[in-house]
C-alpha cells in the first residue's frame, strides 16, 4: 500500500483555508495555491540525495554538500494542475515539465484523456503529478496509468485537498504511487465535489465558471 500523508505545516494550513474561502479572488486564489504547493514540494524533498562537492569560500577550501543531480519533473493534470506548477517550479527551476489532459464528464464523472505531453526521458525522472483536487480518483488514476505505459517508474502524487474515496481509489488501483495531500477532507458530495473543499480549482483559478 502507497504512503498517503498529510503536510499539517502551520504555513500551508493558513494558505489552504485563504483559498477555501469563496470570496477569495482569482488573483490571491492563484498566488495562494503556488505558494501552497511551494511549501509542499519543500517539505516532501527532504528525502533528497546528497553528495560531496568541494568548494572555495572566500576562507578557502571545504566540503559541503549538494543535490546528486536528481532528475525530477512536474506533471501537471490539465487544466487545474497548471495552478501549481509555478509553486514547484520555485523550488526546482531545473525540472521539466509535462502535461497531461483530462476533462470530466459533468453527467458520468468519469475522466477522459485529450492529451499528453511529456519529456522525453521520463522514464528515467521522479516525477510530481499535481491536481488540486483528488475526489473519486478517477483522473489521477487515469494520468498514473498514461505515464507508466510511458515508461514512468517513479511518481508522487500532489494534492491540496483529497477525499477519502479518492485515496482510497489510488492506494488501491497504484500502490507504488505515494499521495501528499494539504488536507484530507470529509467526504465526496452528490455532486462529485469535496466537501468541505474549495469549490471547482479550475473555475477559480482561471476565472471561469
Amino acid at each position: 500500500m502507497s504512503k498517503f500523508t498529510v503536510l499539517n505545516h502551520p504555513l500551508i494550513q493558513h494558505k489552504l483555508t485563504i483559498i477555501r474561502n469563496e470570496r477569495t479572488g482569482t488573483r490571491v486564489f492563484r498566488e495562494v495555491a503556488n505558494e501552497i504547493a511551494e511549501l509542499m514540494v519543500y517539505e516532501m524533498t527532504r528525502d533528497l540525495p546528497l553528495e560531496d562537492v568541494e568548494v572555495t569560500t572566500p576562507m578557502g577550501k571545504s566540503t559541503q554538500k549538494t543535490l546528486t543531480g536528481k532528475k525530477l519533473a512536474v506533471i501537471p493534470i490539465l487544466r487545474a494542475g497548471l495552478g501549481m506548477v509555478d509553486g514547484v517550479l520555485r523550488l526546482i527551476p531545473a525540472a521539466k515539465v509535462g502535461h497531461i489532459g483530462m476533462y470530466r464528464d459533468e453527467k458520468t464523472l468519469k475522466p477522459h484523456e485529450y492529451f499528453v505531453k511529456l519529456p522525453s526521458d521520463i522514464d528515467q525522472r521522479e516525477l510530481f503529478i499535481v491536481d488540486p483536487m483528488l475526489a473519486t480518483g478517477g483522473s489521477a488514476n487515469m494520468a498514473i496509468e498514461a505515464l507508466k505505459k510511458r515508461g514512468a517508474k517513479k511518481m508522487r502524487l500532489v494534492v491540496l485537498v483529497a477525499a477519502p474515496e479518492g485515496v482510497k481509489s489510488v492506494q488501491e488501483a497504484h500502490p507504488d504511487v505515494d499521495i501528499y495531500a494539504a488536507s484530507l477532507d470529509e467526504k465526496i458530495n452528490e455532486n462529485g465535489y469535496i466537501f468541505p473543499g474549495l469549490g471547482d480549482a479550475g473555475d477559480r483559478l482561471f476565472g471561469t465558471k
